[in-house]
């Protein structure tokens, strides 16, 4: 196999804008903030981040948002930065509030090239508007679609020479 360590400036190239980008970490923790400064250093934009939050407005996916460089975020939890909240209210960004399993859901239904999941979660909710609802035997679910990202962003201790990443103590989200 060959293995190819590259630069945060080489790997940058990879975000162009306008993609679709999956951020991990857990505010903060665990977060590559390494290429996120570069993302903002070179002020690539127009982007759609889905990652579980939005973390602080220092810290991860908060420092893209702070900087104006994201059109839509799909996260499960904004309410630790009140620049995520501010752009919200006033129409800048757009926030697609997504309850935290069914997030992890959507996005291992789009890496197993699945159509969608079946959840319970947000039936008879506003998480319902808008949304499909499908009954077996009685119980109602939404129809959740998969998510798809054109680059993933994350941050391991090491790695190996197939990809198996280590995470660093509480990274492991």
């Amino acid at each position: 196999m060959n293995l190819k360590v590259i630069s945060f400036d080489e790997a940058v190239e990879f975000v162009k804008p306008g993609s679709t980008v999956m951020i991990g970490g857990f505010l903060g923790v665990g977060t590559p903030e390494g290429i996120i400064d570069k993302i903002v250093e070179k002020g690539i934009g127009n982007l759609t981040i889905i990652a579980n939050d939005t973390a602080f407005e220092d810290r991860g996916v908060g420092k893209l948002v702070k900087n104006k460089l994201c059109k839509k975020v799909i996260v499960s939890h904004i309410g630790t930065n009140p620049e995520t909240q501010r752009q919200m209210i006033a129409g800048e960004l757009e926030v697609e509030l997504v309850p935290q399993g069914t997030l992890a859901e959507r996005v291992r239904a789009g890496g197993a090239g699945l159509g969608g999941i079946l959840t319970p979660t947000g039936v008879g909710t506003v998480v319902e508007n808008g949304k499909q609802v499908i009954e077996i035997e009685g119980k109602k679910y939404l129809l959740e679609l998969p998510l798809r990202a054109d680059i993933a962003l994350i941050k391991a201790k090491k790695c190996d020479y197939y990809g198996n990443l280590v995470y660093n103590f509480t990274a492991e989200n």
